[in-house]
């Protein structure tokens, strides 16, 4: 194997300057995902079915379509739609917390159907309300329970987070092409990033657990 690293090696602090973009898309991609997630979620147990249907409409045309095409149509698509260009750091985490937000409602809405129905009806014969039930009641316990999957749609947020190389977004692996180009070598720039990919998820990984551990504990 003929790897030249040393040719790439000036270059590694630029890609590495890529990281606090992808982080960035990543932490508001998923606020916007886990707030809209559980709304869609409320909306999908909710014994109004119109508001099931759009819920339902909502998650079939996220989950049925690639993300990089939603990308690419929040940023080629602003112009025409909206009159105004989107910035690609914008058109980023719009598109992926959009799009996440399809994923966590599903893993909410079996989360709150997990938690027992005798809490919700003892809760109801006390006269609590329904949001001071939903949140101090039953999402709490549905969060713990699905902790794993939030983490793991984290885990994938982060990984997916690339593709927004194709509006040109300075992330990790935009860089990495871009030192390519520049030093005729792609193979080691694009192992270097995938390199800091895997520690990044290696890192989301054990903070999981951690908080998972914690979480059992306070049982």
């Amino acid at each position: 194997m003929n790897l030249e690293f040393d040719r790439i090696m000036p270059s590694l602090p630029y890609i590495l300057e890529g990281i606090p973009t992808t982080l960035k898309v990543v932490a508001v991609a998923a606020v916007i995902g886990f707030v809209l997630g559980i709304l869609l979620s409320i909306l999908k147990i909710s014994r109004i079915k119109p508001l099931n249907w759009i819920a339902d409409f909502y998650t079939s045309i996220f989950r049925g379509t690639p993300l990089v095409l939603q990308l690419m149509l929040i940023y080629f698509g602003s112009p025409q739609i909206l009159g105004i260009q989107i910035e690609a750091f914008q058109a980023a985490f719009l598109a992926f917390g959009l799009n996440s937000a399809a994923y966590i409602s599903e893993i909410i809405r079996g989360g709150i159907l997990a938690v027992d129905k005798g809490q919700r009806e003892a809760s109801l014969a006390l006269g609590v309300p329904y949001s001071g039930m939903m949140l101090n009641i039953i999402l709490p316990q549905a969060i713990k329970n699905i902790l794993p999957s939030l983490v793991n749609e984290l885990i994938s947020l982060t990984k997916e987070s690339a593709v927004v190389t194709i509006i040109g977004l300075g992330d990790i692996m935009r860089r990495a092409y871009i030192v390519g180009g520049e030093t005729y070598k792609f193979f080691e720039p694009i192992l270097f990033a995938g390199f800091i990919y895997y520690v990044m998820v290696m890192v989301l990984t054990i903070l999981g657990k951690v908080i998972e551990r914690r979480m059992r504990r306070s049982d």
